[in-house]
């Protein structure tokens, strides 16, 4: 009798900071995973945490913005068929306090405020694809690759 092989899954978050018509991009730089382009605060949602919560870690130790998880919304979701299957959420917040800057030069070259409807040519494929479905209503989509 053949045994069904249940899937690994790893949860992320990718926090969109808003400002009017602007959202806050990362250059991604020695993590080893798409190096060079823009992303957004993401990270693993750890044990023992929520969507909310792992999203108000991950702002706060790469960018230094201090978000109350009330300021936060999940907008949408993406589940990735890759080398490794993700689920992100993503989630926009306009409110925070703190004041925006590097926390993490070793991994991030730079901070980039850009128009959502103008972004950078070398984004995180699907990082762009989730911001190209929109930044205030929810979706799902299902990434294969």
């Amino acid at each position: 009798m053949s045994r069904l092989v249940q899937p690994e899954y790893r949860l992320a978050v990718q926090v969109i900071l808003k400002q009017k018509d602007q959202v806050l991009l990362l250059g991604r730089q020695n993590t080893g995973y798409e190096d060079g382009k823009y992303g957004l605060p993401a990270g693993h949602i750890e044990f023992g945490e929520t969507v909310k919560s792992a999203a108000v870690r991950e702002a706060a130790e790469e960018v230094g913005a201090t978000i109350d998880p009330d300021h936060l919304a999940i907008v949408g979701t993406m589940h990735r068929l890759q080398t490794v299957t993700y689920v992100d959420f993503f989630l926009t917040c306009s409110t925070w306090t703190g004041e925006i800057e590097n926390k993490e030069p070793e991994k991030c070259d730079g901070l980039l405020w850009a128009n959502v409807n103008d972004l950078p040519h070398n984004m995180v494929h699907y990082v762009e694809l989730g911001l190209s479905l929109g930044t205030t209503s929810a979706w799902f989509h299902q990434l294969i690759e």
